[in-house]
């Protein structure tokens, strides 16, 4: 079955196309405020250790105790890692579930579901790592259609497997938007691309700051803009901006073109040739854990984090220990409101509150091969496609009533884990679908939506994306003296793979000022410019590489 952001790039029918893809209020010391006091330390916790505590085992935590490992491997520096996160799991908005909590079958990703070629630290992890990639486009016996639906009609419908059903969707799209429209698209996501390609080789920026760092790469603008004014300045048709792009925006980010900046809406065109991990993309972040020999600390409640003189350590009060730990440093690659942690003593850069957007997740398995017709006003005659996306735009126009989901996408049979499609209790195949929504979609509407035929039913409502409208200000890295923090390049991108990113300049950050040390050791290019200007291999990974 074809993904959404598969089909979504259109596009690449008609050109060569790219890929790139593809989650505590500061104290402030007032005179009302009770005397800070320093916690209680063993007698042995007396002399600052050489350990680094990351709080979060998501993307960025593990990715981060990765890149420090990779660091100790060049340097031989003696750090300690310590890894702590609230959740039983490592891999943050990165899990699965099974469809009847049967072990036997396969598993279903929650929440981030797909990277691409391009995304050259996912995509190398899982071939260091000895796993499997699995084709995000998996063949099955469907028919496989694109519909963008606008809470009233569809905007346009298009896919099919037959010959006859490509070129109809090619002449579909020219007839409704024209051939700037996809042809001034592709070009924008490629250049997109191109510029972050930089960040894997050799002379990558490094920042200290997300303004310098975006500045740096020439998307200050973009991001200061939202997707329908910077599509609009680029001559793109506007239906194709609000149905098919909005459409790439809502199922990605739930956020509509009109609200969220311009680089984000590129990166929600940008997937062509998706893929997964086989068992789950999680099981790279417990690669990275693993390789890292970092000691993890998981269903654990950070309280605390003090910092009480400026030579002095930083004090960790956790759940997972009877006495507080003392660090070097700390990596927070958690949102910074929503870790709900404490800071005590440390005078900290201000971080902007960050809101993010409630997602409904609503995960099932039905026997029907396609939505009810009736429910697109189709007649009981005609098939729904099997790939729904929306758009604002029935608002916008006619004052319809929004779309009830943001997308509802057919993922393939229900498997076992030898690939083999399996059926239900009554004999019959069942598919697996996976619904985004604003508000919980009750078992009425479920039943109503595939006629009865529901078996399997998780519902998971959580904070899936930042919300990202047009900005110039970004959290900062570093927030104090020996505390930098990973999510700060959340506004700016918010994907798997940047997390790994953000991470890797931070531990070259802190490696820098805390250790007179790097991620990678000086060499020749850094000191002949013309030794430097020398090209990277083809498969040159920063950080991977050196």
């Amino acid at each position: 079955m074809r993904s959404p952001v598969l089909l979504l790039a259109t596009t690449a029918a008609f050109f060569p196309a790219y890929a790139f893809q593809l989650p505590f209020k500061l104290p402030f010391f007032g005179g009302s405020q009770a005397p800070l006091e320093a916690p209680q330390l063993a007698d042995a916790e007396t002399v600052t250790p050489n350990r680094i505590a990351i709080i979060g085992a998501g993307a960025g935590g593990s990715s981060a105790a990765f890149w420090i490992a990779k660091a100790k491997e060049r340097y031989g520096l003696d750090v300690e890692v310590d890894v702590y996160d609230k959740n039983p799991y490592i891999g943050g908005r990165s899990t699965v579930v099974v469809p009847y909590e049967d072990d036997s079958l396969e598993p279903v990703e929650l929440g981030a579901s797909i990277f691409v070629k391009v995304n050259k630290n996912l995509w190398r992890a899982v071939d260091e790592f000895g796993l499997e990639r699995v084709d995000f486009e998996r063949e099955d016996d469907g028919d496989d259609t694109l519909g963008v639906w606008d809470g009233h009609e569809f905007a346009i419908t298009i896919g099919g497997r037959s010959f006859y059903s490509d070129w109809l969707s090619k002449i579909k799209i020219l007839w409704r938007y024209g051939y700037k429209a996809p042809s001034k698209t592709q070009e924008l996501v490629s250049t997109m691309v191109g510029v972050f390609q930089k960040l894997y080789s050799s002379r990558s920026p490094r920042w200290s700051n997300i303004t310098s760092a975006a500045s740096e790469l020439g998307w200050a603008d973009v991001a200061a803009q939202t997707t329908s004014e910077y599509f609009d300045l680029q001559g793109v048709d506007k239906r194709w901006t609000r149905e098919f792009v909005e459409a790439a925006t809502r199922v990605n980010y739930g956020q509509n073109v009109d609200s969220i900046h311009a680089l984000e809406g590129l990166c929600s065109l940008a997937a062509t040739g998706a893929s997964s991990v086989k068992g789950g993309n999680f099981q790279l972040f417990e690669h990275f854990i693993a390789k890292s020999n970092a000691s993890v600390f998981l269903n654990t409640t950070v309280k605390t984090i003090s910092h009480f003189h400026p030579s002095g350590p930083w004090v960790v009060d956790s759940s997972a220990h009877k006495q507080p730990r003392l660090y070097r440093t700390v990596i927070l690659a958690a949102p910074f409101h929503q870790a709900n942690i404490e800071f005590k003593g440390a005078s900290l850069a201000s971080v902007p509150e960050q809101p993010y957007v409630r997602l409904h997740v609503t995960l099932l398995s039905t026997s029907s091969p396609s939505p009810n017709a009736t429910y697109f006003n189709l007649g009981s005659g005609g098939k729904a496609p099997t790939t729904l996306l929306t758009t604002y735009e029935g608002v916008r126009q006619k004052g319809t009533a929004e779309p009830e989901f943001n997308s509802l996408t057919y993922h393939g049979p229900v498997r076992g884990k030898d690939g083999e499609a399996r059926v239900n209790v009554f004999g019959d195949k069942e598919w697996v679908v996976k619904i985004f929504s604003k508000a919980r979609l009750e078992d009425a509407w479920l039943e109503q939506m595939f006629e009865g035929n529901v078996g399997w039913v998780l519902r998971k409502e959580w904070d899936a994306y930042p919300v990202l409208p047009p900005t110039a200000k970004f959290p900062p890295v570093k927030l104090a003296e020996g505390l930098y923090y990973v999510n700060a390049f959340e506004p700016l991108i918010s994907t798997m793979e940047t997390e790994t990113i953000a991470a890797r300049n931070v531990v070259d950050l802190l490696l820098h000022e805390q250790f007179d040390a790097a991620l990678c050791k000086p060499s020749l290019d850094d000191a002949d410019p013309a030794v430097g200007s020398q090209a990277d291999a083809a498969d040159f990974v920063l950080g991977w590489d050196c």
